[in-house]
């Protein structure tokens, strides 16, 4: 494994063992600004550094990568500059929460490449195993992320999406 590939599996693994715990965060309405600000800066390095291999014309980890930047670019936004006022939280849930998925969508992916006994079951990604990986990963998501929409500072903002003050 050369460096390049391996800073970018790092990246990316960090990326994803944080998100997990910040989207479960979600469902739970807790705050973790510190492993929120991890995971979105490693994902977005993970999503940079893949158009650093090289390649010869535009592959579908490309357009998986361009969406998870635009994607990022919406939570860094909602997140930092909007601060989550309104309905800039649940988009914030939504983005962050999709360039997880996304990245999680990739290590299914690469599972599926890399490991032999998975290669051996789905060697096109085409076959039931590969499909219901991904199938049963976005209904999880889906389902979870319908609930972190709800509940993420559901209880710290009345119904008009402002803050409560501190009275």
């Amino acid at each position: 494994m050369d460096s390049l590939t391996f800073v970018h599996v790092v990246l990316s693994l960090i990326g994803i063992a944080t998100g997990l715990i910040v989207f479960l965060g979600f469902v739970a309405d807790a705050e973790m600004p510190t492993l929120t600000a991890v995971f979105l800066v490693t994902t977005v390095l993970t999503s940079v550094t893949g158009f650093a291999f090289p390649f010869s014309k535009l592959l579908p980890s490309h357009i998986v990568g361009i969406i998870s930047l635009v994607v990022l670019a919406a939570a860094l936004y909602a997140l930092y500059v909007a601060r989550l006022s309104g309905s800039w939280r649940w988009i914030y849930v939504v983005t962050a929460s999709g360039a997880l998925y996304l990245n999680i969508f990739v290590l299914i992916v690469q599972l599926f490449q890399k490991v032999p006994a998975l290669h051996a079951v789905a060697p096109t990604q085409s076959e039931t195993p590969f499909v219901a990986a991904q199938g049963l990963t976005l209904a999880i998501f889906i389902a979870l992320g319908f609930l972190a929409v709800r509940r993420f500072h559901s209880a710290s903002a009345p119904s008009g999406g402002k803050l409560r003050s501190a009275a």
